[in-house]
Order: structure tokens, then C-alpha cells, then sequence
């Protein structure tokens, strides 16, 4: 078919942030309005943009490599080849930035560089040894062919698409000036065959716009690869995320093992230390008035009496608030079943685990139930629950459910959202089903891990 790649109908712009009209009409399917979406012109010169800028990054990659390769022989190679790597790190920069633009995908930074000495050498031996310089490298290695397919490709299928939409409004061009009989579909030395009947003229027009309607598609399928470069070689290493993710993790735990601290502290010195002064002031009472009224120094003693029981109780209660006796002895079923009894509403426990974790997931597990059934109880307005704990491969999953009004949301900022922070401290999940009217289903998922056997 027609075959003129020199028109450039429909580019518009390519900006499109300002004038995103596709963005806010949507009468038309997505199917038809995509070519003139802004997204669709941001993607086309996404590709566009792609070739001149891979010739310049290959050719600047291989040229700097190849004479820093070269020069290993002498002091020169060395740094030739770590300003090479600095440089692609730079174009990897100025690519995030590209992709952030036009792709609107947003890709972290990669680590930077740990430069252990001072002076140029301790400079380029980080370069060299940066994994970042050298996936930079290999970027501009891999995308200059892609690049090249991709223009080819995209600018191929939106010249032929527009031209043969447009064909009949200008094929009077052809009679008219070229003196030619249409647009020519073929031609050899004994005859050639011409579209210039209206039937040849519709036809063409409709495969045009099947071109033009696929052309976005296309190239939306051609800048996904580019998506998937750009964050996998430019943007930071899976290590480097699990480190950076480690460090907040690290942080959480000690600001959740502070407040712990602190909240122990407080209860002992407004619980059971305030009691234990009081006590032992009425006994030094109790003492004085033992030979002058023995029967006030007894009923003083009584008194004590209770003050100890109720102090020994809420001795109990923090020591069950830092871990549990019964949890230690017999397990997540028991310390469960429990916290389950006092509960304000009848709780169901099923605990479906034919071993132990290790006592710091068991811990976590126990507290986690632990504080979901204490918001059972003082917000849900439920008239029963239900706790169920299982195992599936390597996570633990906790599951509490109420009949209650719902509405709970852990991104809130409330005891939820605490609770999710801990739980993604040691990489477990909290997931809150809550629709206005209930019920609510938080599901916990945990790693599992076995207490390790000690000989």
C-alpha cells in the first residue's frame, strides 16, 4: 500500500500535560480516542526522542570503552574507562528524567557512590566498582538497537496509518498535478494498477484507520520494554532496596521497642509502685498502732492485704502485656484461647499448627490477636468473633473476623496503622476488610520460621 513516510500528520505537540483533552472526555472508547490522547503523543515522542538520544549514548559508550580497554596497558586506561561509567551514569540520570517526562514512570535514585579514600584514585575505584556504572553501561548497550527497532517500527505504522486515512482527501493530487491515475498499488514494464475507484478509495481509508487506531497500542507495547530498562538497569538494585527497606524496618523496631519501654515504665510507676508505697506506708501505720489498738492495726493490715492482691494482679497483667507465661508453656492455641476469654464478646479459636514457630513470631502473632481483639472490644460493637491462625508454606496467617459495624482503616493513623507498621517490620502484611455496616475481616500474614534446635 501506500508507502510515503515523509508526512507527519497528527504529532501535535507532544507535551500534552496542559491540553489532556482524552483525559477528561471519555464518551469514546478508549480504543478510539487513544490517538489523540496526550499520553499517546507523550509515548510517540518518547520514541522519537529515543533514537538520536541511543546514537549519541552508544556512541559515546563505546568509543569511551573501547579506548579506556585500550589504554589498560598504561595508567591511562583506568581512568578513561571510570569517567566512560561516569559518564553513562550521567545519561542514566537525564534517561530517568526522559521516562519521568514522557513516561510518566518515576524511578528512585540508585545508590550512590561509597568513595572510601580521598583523591581521584579512591574516586574512580568506586566508579569501577559501582554495579549502578556498570548497568549504566549496559543500558546504553541494549537500547541503542531497541531504539532503533522502535522508531522503525512506530514511525512506520503511524505514517502508513494517517496516510491511507487520509487518502481521500488528498488522492485528487495525483490526477490533478501528478498526472498519475491514484495512488499506486502496483506497477511493472507491461501494466500497473492504480486506487482510484471510490470502493479501492473507502477500503484503503478504513485500513488506514485500522493503522491509526492500532499505532498507539503499538507503541505503548514498544515503550513498556522501555519502562522495563529504565527501572530495572537505571534505578536502584534490589539490594540496595531491601537495605534501604531494612533500615526503616530497623528503625520501626526501635521506636515500637521504645515506646514499649516506656509504656512498661509508666504502668509500674502509676500501677504497682504507687500501690507498693502506699502499702508500705499503712504498714509502718499498722506498726506504729500494733500495741496501742491492735484491732485498727488489724483492719489496717487487712487493707494492706487487698492492696497487695491487687498489686500482684497488676503485676500479672504487665508481665502477660510483656509475654505470657502461658504462651511460653503451651503455645499460640492456649495464650489464644486466653486473651480470647476476656474478651467483651464470645470469641471462636481455631489454631491449625502442627508445630511451633519460633518464639519471636509467636510473640508478634499473639500480640497482633492480641490488640485486634482488644479494637473488637472497645469499637466494633460486635456481638461475636472469631480467631483462626494457620500456616501456608512459609507464612504464618492470622485471621480475626467480627459481626460488628465496620469502618475500621489502618491507613487512619489509628491503632490499626501501629500495628501494620510493626507487622512490616519483620515482613508480614496486615489487610483490613471493613465496609461501612461490617463485617470486618483483618487478615495478618507472617514468615515462618522454626525455632532453631539447639544440641
Amino acid at each position: 500500500m501506500a508507502t510515503d513516510y515523509g508526512h507527519g500528520y497528527g504529532l501535535g505537540n507532544g507535551s500534552g500535560f496542559p491540553g489532556d483533552t482524552g483525559a477528561r472526555h471519555h464518551r469514546l472508547p478508549a480504543g478510539l480516542r487513544a490517538p489523540f490522547e496526550a499520553r499517546s503523543r507523550r509515548e510517540f515522542g518518547h520514541v522519537l526522542l529515543g533514537l538520536p538520544i541511543s546514537i549519541l549514548l552508544f556512541t559515546y559508550a563505546v568509543t569511551m570503552v573501547s579506548l579506556g580497554a585500550g589504554l589498560l596497558v598504561t595508567f591511562l586506561g583506568v581512568p578513561v574507562l571510570a569517567a566512560a561509567l561516569a559518564g553513562c551514569r550521567g545519561f542514566g540520570a537525564l534517561e530517568r528524567a526522559r521516562a519521568r517526562a514522557l513516561l510518566g514512570l518515576r524511578v528512585s535514585e540508585p545508590e550512590p557512590l561509597r568513595v572510601k579514600k580521598q583523591g581521584a584514585m579512591g574516586w574512580m575505584g568506586a566508579v569501577l566498582k559501582s554495579g549502578t556504572s556498570w548497568r549504566s553501561l549496559l543500558y546504553a548497550l541494549l537500547q541503542f538497537p531497541w531504539a532503533v527497532f522502535s522508531f522503525v517500527v512506530a514511525v512506520t505504522f503511524w505514517s502508513v496509518g494517517w496516510t491511507m486515512l487520509t487518502y481521500p482527501l488528498w488522492f485528487w493530487v495525483f490526477p490533478m498535478y501528478a498526472g498519475q491515475g491514484g495512488l499506486q498499488l502496483y506497477g511493472d514494464e507491461t501494466h500497473r494498477v492504480y486506487l482510484d475507484n471510490p470502493f479501492e478509495i473507502t477500503v484503503t481509508a478504513l485500513v488506514g484507520l485500522l493503522f491509526t487506531l492500532a499505532t498507539p497500542w503499538i507503541v505503548r507495547a514498544l515503550t513498556t520494554v522501555d519502562r522495563v530498562m529504565v527501572h530495572g538497569l537505571l534505578g536502584p538494585s534490589r539490594l540496595a532496596t531491601r537495605v534501604v527497606e531494612l533500615e526503616s524496618d530497623r528503625g520501626v523496631v526501635v521506636d515500637t521497642a521504645a515506646a514499649d519501654l516506656r509504656r512498661i515504665e509508666r504502668d509500674l510507676h502509676d500501677g504497682a509502685q504507687a500501690r507498693l508505697v502506699n502499702l508500705a506506708m499503712d504498714l509502718g501505720l499498722a506498726k506504729e498502732k500494733l500495741k496501742e489498738d491492735p484491732r485498727a492495726a488489724a483492719v489496717m493490715v487487712g487493707e494492706a492485704h487487698g492492696e497487695v492482691k491487687t498489686a500482684l494482679q497488676e503485676l500479672r497483667d504487665l508481665a502477660r502485656g510483656i509475654h505470657p507465661a502461658v504462651l511460653t508453656d503451651r503455645g499460640l492455641d492456649a495464650a489464644l484461647s486466653s486473651v480470647a476469654s476476656r474478651c467483651t464478646v464470645p470469641v471462636r479459636v481455631e489454631v491449625d499448627l502442627t508445630e511451633r514457630p519460633a518464639s519471636a513470631i509467636e510473640g508478634i502473632a499473639y500480640f497482633t490477636v492480641s490488640e485486634l481483639l482488644q479494637n473488637v472490644s472497645k469499637h466494633a460493637r460486635a456481638t461475636a468473633a472469631a480467631v483462626e491462625v494457620w500456616r501456608v508454606e512459609d507464612r504464618l496467617l492470622l485471621q480475626v473476623v467480627d459481626d460488628g459495624v465496620g469502618g475500621a482503616d489502618a491507613s487512619a493513623g489509628s491503632g490499626l496503622a501501629g500495628l501494620a507498621d510493626r507487622l512490616d517490620a519483620v515482613d508480614g502484611i496486615l489487610v483490613v476488610d471493613s465496609p461501612a455496616g461490617g463485617p470486618t475481616r483483618v487478615t495478618a500474614e507472617l514468615p515462618w520460621r522454626s525455632e532453631p534446635v539447639t544440641g
